[in-house]
């Protein structure tokens, strides 16, 4: 199979870049779950912001409002989700399935309100590329390891969210508060934590998160107009929360497996006399697995926050 005899850093880094928007999804699960939120609509705030993201970035032709708008649009569908779940008390699954509804039919209703096939300028898709090759002088060497420079800023930007999170959530106050949120909710609020506000800020800043992997993928990885652009990253994300045990830093290793899997069925379409569709499965079969296997073996360490799809009423403590 000619996959198989290319050199391993290429495809690593190929690897990288199905992996990224996997990462933020992932990390934005994160956070939701840490303050005891399920939240299920990752693919559908990753289609918003990849909506906003592009539609704005094609206007504007400027790479920081196309990331701002996918941003805030990541965070205005999690502000949706909170409101019903924190304020309202609504059903944390539900709520997340009907998220993940609403951001499909607002991708499709804002993408189709222009008929016409179209893509990102070049120029925004450049701007996301990273100066880290001329700086070092490094352009032009024709090295495969050399093109580890040449990723877009958004997969640093990832990478270095996630060793954020990491010591955020284990080395301050806020963090250490966000855990006890997510662990008992009674105990967290009669230890004076505000626990709605920490509901409210981390699964919005987790929407957030998501919303900028949907633009990874929108504005830089297919800049093109595609209603479908997530494809399934923010399910996988879902499940991907449960593997690494809700902790950033195992979230970078998890993300890279499963981009290294997506990134195997496509080579495998031109070697293998399978099906393409049986072959798009792969990442989802390993999912199903995965889910299977870390089921079984949770352990109480790397358990679930036990606050997870509890809804707070402190009237009721």
């Amino acid at each position: 199979m000619e996959f198989l005899t290319h050199d391993f850093i290429p495809y690593f880094i190929l690897a990288v870049g199905y992996g990224i928007p996997i990462l933020y999804g992932t990390l934005g699960g994160i956070l939701a779950e840490k303050a005891g939120n399920i939240n299920l609509g990752i693919e559908g705030m990753m289609l918003m912001g990849a909506a906003a993201g592009f539609l704005v970035s094609l206007s504007t032709e400027n790479v920081i409002y196309g990331l701002l708008a996918a941003v805030l649009a990541g965070g205005f569908g999690a502000l949706i989700y909170a409101f019903l779940t924190v304020s309202l008390k609504a059903n944390q699954i539900v709520t997340g399935l009907a998220l993940t509804i609403f951001g499909a039919g607002m991708t499709k209703f804002l993408l189709n309100l222009n008929k016409e096939v179209v893509r990102i300028p070049n120029s925004v898709q450049k701007s996301l590329k990273p100066i880290l090759s001329d700086v070092l002088g490094i352009e032009g060497l024709e090295h495969s390891i050399f093109k580890i420079f040449d990723l877009s800023i958004l997969v640093y930007l990832a990478f270095l969210i996630a060793i954020v999170l990491h010591f955020y959530l284990n080395h301050t106050r806020y963090g250490l508060n966000l855990r006890a949120v997510g662990e008992n909710l009674a105990a967290a609020d009669a230890a004076g934590i505000n626990v709605n506000l920490y509901k409210y800020v981390h699964v919005v800043l987790g929407g957030a998160l998501c919303g900028l992997g949907g633009a990874y993928l929108s504005m830089y990885y297919i800049p093109i107009k595609t209603e479908d652009v997530v494809h399934g990253n923010g399910w996988i994300a879902v499940a991907l929360v449960i593997f690494v045990s809700w902790k950033p830093l195992r979230a970078i290793i998890g993300s890279l497996l499963f981009g290294a899997l997506s990134l195997l069925g496509k080579s495998l379409q031109t070697g293998v006399s399978l099906s393409p569709y049986l072959l798009d499965m792969l990442p989802f079969i390993v999912t199903i697995l995965v889910l299977i296997i870390t089921s079984v073996q949770m352990s109480k360490e790397n358990a679930q926050p036990r606050s997870c799809g509890l809804n707070f009423d402190r009237e009721e403590r």
